[in-house]
């Protein structure tokens, strides 16, 4: 946390901006921009001002998104092109998001491009929402996140923990506890 407190202080001081997830902007970067009129947008890549449903990954491991779900390509490069000289798509697995993923997508994507999420009523809560609720009542004592009605925002000692706050969201995650092994480690 000090080495990441450190970077901070330096990018802040040189004039960039937190625009979220250890991603730093000035303030005439089209990413900055982007985030102050609320269309900064994030998929497997990183942040884009550029809002697209649909991500093709190319190449050994590489994860395509059509919004809707998800396929990994074959992670070995050999398989890879195994499957490709035998005609076949190169894809390992894949997910089919469910209407409550969607949802639940949808209040990840907010926190790591605005750094709050809400919904317009009660109908819109399902379950799975529910539960990250109330997974971020130790965020609300830590001061890291302060509930509105109807949403949630993250607070400026919050922002670095911001990928922690979308893992309370992450209802496949917490179905897999602990037997996950997590790509991108937290602070």
């Amino acid at each position: 946390m000090a080495i990441y407190e450190t970077g901070r202080n330096v990018l802040e001081l040189a004039g960039y901006q937190d625009i979220g997830m250890d991603h730093f902007a000035l303030k005439t970067d089209e990413l900055y921009k982007a985030q102050q009129e609320q269309r900064l947008h994030r998929n497997f890549m990183g942040y884009t001002d550029t809002r697209t449903k649909l991500l093709i990954g190319l190449g050994a491991s590489a994860i395509s998104d059509s919004w809707s779900g998800y396929i990994q390509n074959e992670k070995k490069v050999e398989d890879y092109y195994a499957r490709i000289e035998s005609g076949e798509l190169p894809i390992t697995r894949g997910h089919v998001l469910t209407r409550e993923d969607l949802v639940i997508r949808q209040h990840i994507l907010r926190f790591m491009t605005q750094f709050e999420t809400s919904w317009p009523k009660a109908g819109e809560v399902c379950i799975d929402l529910f539960k990250s609720i109330e997974r971020l009542s130790e965020m609300e004592f830590d001061e890291l996140i302060e509930f509105k009605p109807f949403g949630v925002r993250v607070t400026e000692k919050g922002k670095p923990f911001v990928r922690n706050i979308c893992m309370a969201f992450d209802a496949r995650l917490w179905e897999k506890q602990p037997e996950v092994q997590l790509f991108s480690q937290t602070i």
